[in-house]
Order: C-alpha cells, then sequence, then structure tokens
C-alpha cells in the first residue's frame, strides 16, 4: 500500500508537491507512482533557471519498465535539481519523498498551491485507478 504524507499536495499525474514555506515548493512522485514504475534506472532533472508552465514536461524518470515525463505542478522557476539521482536515481524507489525529491520551483503565483489536491484527493485518484 503506497504511501500518501498528510502534509504535502498532490497531482492527477502522481507528482508530489512539499510548500517550502518561502514562495518556493519541493517536486518529487509519489510512492504510488514510483512503485508503478519499478526499479528506476535513471533521472533526467529540469535544467536551474528554466520557467514552466503547470502541466508542462520538465523532467524524465526511466524504470526497467518504462520511462515517463514529469510534469510540472504549478508554474515557476526552477531553482534546484537534485543532481545526487544521476548517481542514485534508485533514491525515488527507497524514499520516495525525501531523498527522492526530484526539483525545486519558485512558485509564479504561490496561491496556486490551494489548486492542487490534499492527501485524500490524491488517494482517490490512486483508488479510482485501481
Amino acid at each position: 500500500m503506497s504511501v500518501v504524507p498528510a502534509d504535502l499536495r498532490y497531482t492527477k499525474t502522481h507528482e508530489w508537491v512539499k510548500d517550502n514555506g518561502d514562495g518556493t515548493v519541493t517536486v518529487g512522485i509519489t510512492d504510488h507512482a514510483q512503485e508503478a514504475l519499478g526499479d528506476i534506472v535513471f533521472v533526467e532533472t529540469p535544467e536551474i533557471g528554466t520557467e514552466v508552465e503547470a502541466g508542462e514536461a520538465c523532467a524524465v524518470v526511466e524504470s526497467v519498465k518504462a520511462a515517463s515525463d514529469i510534469y510540472a505542478p504549478l508554474a515557476g522557476e526552477v531553482l534546484e535539481a537534485n543532481e545526487a539521482l544521476a548517481e542514485t536515481p534508485e533514491a525515488i524507489n527507497e524514499g520516495a519523498y525525501d531523498a527522492g525529491w526530484i526539483f525545486t520551483l519558485r512558485l509564479a503565483a504561490p496561491e496556486s498551491l490551494a489548486t492542487l489536491l490534499d492527501a485524500a484527493g490524491y488517494q482517490a485518484v490512486v483508488d479510482a485507478e485501481a
């Protein structure tokens, strides 16, 4: 059973978003997503300084099963990418919500965070796919 932390926000495309409290967010893929992908073997992070729109593909996660686009959950500028994933992509499998983060964004509109799903809403999406 996948873990869905209550303190994060989520997208229907299985990204999680942590509010850093300063107009920035940290983004990764959910435990459910990494379980569905299987063993992750490669992660392509977005370029720092890239401006992204909500819903835009901005990173790629490849597993032994498939390659999947990672979508920007909200509009903003990429501030940081988890460069450690180049050497240890399996960190996403081992800890999707901590060492497995993918990038941080400075939000174009911090209030847009409220448009994302809460834990219960995301769990409903996962349950509907089962």
